[in-house]
């Protein structure tokens, strides 16, 4: 199984979370120079920062995953053989991490369209963004991160990809 067949989402969404947080830098000076400089702060600062942020943070997860650059506790399974380390890899991203993602990616998307539909503001700021674009971004990268858990388990079945060993990218 070639590996880039099916694992381009994750790099492509990462590319998203980089302009987003180029666009974070420059929105955060922004505020600095209009708060310190001409007195005169935003009312969208603190929305776009956290919205920004937990966007780039969901959606740079798959990558994540793909080059496993995440923390692994693996005192155990390094005494194991590597084709049982892939083995319990497999199982438990098909048979625990896939549900749980799916489950949360279904939950994001009936929230984003709920949002869509309804017109849903923030509630708690001066500015009042609509939510849905946030909520998008939160069920794209909750989809990515799931497909990206059932490409793995593939990569680990197939045994073309061993736990811990990461990819060079």
């Amino acid at each position: 199984m070639k590996r880039d067949c099916f694992d381009w989402p994750a790099t492509a969404l990462l590319w998203v979370a980089a302009l987003m947080a180029a666009l974070l830098v420059l929105a955060m000076m922004y505020e600095v120079f209009s708060r310190y400089v001409l007195n005169a702060p935003t009312l969208w600062a603190f929305d776009v920062s956290y919205m920004l942020n937990g966007a780039m943070f969901i959606l740079g997860c798959a990558y994540a995953l793909k080059v496993e650059a995440h923390v692994r506790i693996d005192f155990l399974a390094t005494r194991l053989k590597p084709a049982l380390q892939r083995g319990i890899n497999a199982a438990f991203y098909l048979l625990l991490l896939a549900p749980i993602l799916g489950a949360l990616t279904w939950v994001a998307g009936k929230r984003t369209w709920h949002a869509f539909v309804s017109g849903e503001v923030e509630h708690v700021s001066p500015w009042a963004p609509v939510m849905w674009p946030f909520y998008s971004a939160l069920a794209i990268g909750l989809a990515a991160l799931t497909l990206q858990v059932l490409i793995d388990a593939c990569h680990f079945i197939a045994g073309s990809k061993q736990p811990g060993a990461g990819e060079a990218e």
